[in-house]
């Protein structure tokens, strides 16, 4: 699987739960320990966003800087309708990474600067795992299609710095020998299934 093809699955999962919360849903607490199901999709929306009615993925891959950016994206941003801000937000951000050689592209982010390729499979990781999060907070499907699950695998395990202990991740919990791909990368984020 490419990192392309696998962002948008990454989109489709995560938006297959976020589409049906309701009212009830948004206050409950989720495997990231200081969030909300709220809190989480706003972490995934404004990882697509730059500001009001622009985009962060299409800004960066168009070469701004985060300190262009600013404090825009601090705070909510999902305001009185979350599920239609996240979906604006993805539906543009997978725009942007689908626009011709898109992916070629250099994008500034606070460590540096990356290949908008690597940026993508940062993006997509993030959308995987925390899609599983998202249905494990709100007793939903928690099954994640195992393609996807084993690109997320194959790129946790190729940087293994990225899942270091700190704001992030509690860092990797030890797994059985014969422990499926899904268990294995959410141990490697410090969760368990």
């Amino acid at each position: 699987m490419d990192v392309l093809s696998a962002h948008g699955d990454a989109i489709g999962a995560f938006d297959a739960r976020v589409r049906p919360l309701t009212d009830d849903d948004w206050a409950r607490r989720t495997p990231d320990d200081d969030w909300t199901v709220r809190d989480l999709v706003n972490h995934l929306t404004a990882e697509q966003l730059w500001a009001p009615e622009q985009l962060w993925a299409p800004e960066l891959l168009a070469g701004r800087t985060l300190a262009d950016v600013g404090t825009v994206l601090d705070g909510d941003v999902l305001g009185d309708d979350p599920v239609d801000r996240w979906v604006d937000a993805s539906v543009q951000a997978r725009e942007a990474f689908l626009a011709p050689d898109a992916l070629d592209r250099v994008v500034h982010l606070s460590y540096g600067e990356t290949s908008a390729a690597e940026y993508c499979a940062q993006m997509t990781f993030d959308l995987v795992v925390h899609a599983w999060d998202l249905a494990r907070a709100t007793d939903g499907d928690e099954v994640v299609d195992p393609a996807l699950v084993a690109w997320a695998l194959h790129y946790a395990e190729a940087r293994s710095t990225l899942l270091d202990p700190g704001p992030l991740f509690r860092g990797p919990l030890d797994v059985e020998d014969d422990a499926d791909d899904l268990t294995r990368l959410l141990a490697l984020t410090g969760r368990r299934r």
